[in-house]
């Protein structure tokens, strides 16, 4: 099955690493971990991630570009040696992308009750005047 590509388009020159985060996060179709998104408002913005059975250590929140990465990683050698009659909590590794808007950063990023929350912020643009002048 072969998938038309907008940034093909000879107008759209340049655009290669809007094409390349693209595709990343179109990957990461993954419903695995389970997320919310709040919005405090037009300039504030949380992400709440289930992280369960994860510890702080194991948790991991950069910013690269104009994407959010927030990743696991589960030791193998943790030793678990329980027997379960049922698994229902997932602790499996994982990577989730978000793509950031413009003027997004990342204020803090805090673990709680089983949740990894990042606030997002959109800081007030300066009002920045200048005089440019006229030669």
């Amino acid at each position: 099955m072969s998938r038309t590509v907008i940034f093909d388009s000879p107008f759209l020159l340049g655009f290669d690493d809007m094409r390349a985060l693209i595709e990343r996060v179109s990957r990461s179709h993954d419903s695995y971990p389970p997320y919310n998104v709040e919005a405090f408002g037009a300039d504030h913005i949380r992400i709440s991630v289930a992280v369960a059975g994860f510890a702080r250590e194991q948790l991991r929140v950069e910013v690269r570009g104009a994407q959010l990465m927030i990743s696991a990683a589960k030791d193998r050698a943790d030793g678990d040696e329980r027997e379960y009659l049922h698994r229902g909590i997932g602790m499996r590794s994982f990577n989730r992308a978000f793509v950031l808007s413009d003027g997004f950063e990342v204020r803090s990023a805090s673990l709680a009750h089983g949740l990894l929350n990042v606030d997002l912020i959109r800081p007030e643009a300066a009002d920045d005047v200048r005089v440019i002048p006229i030669g």
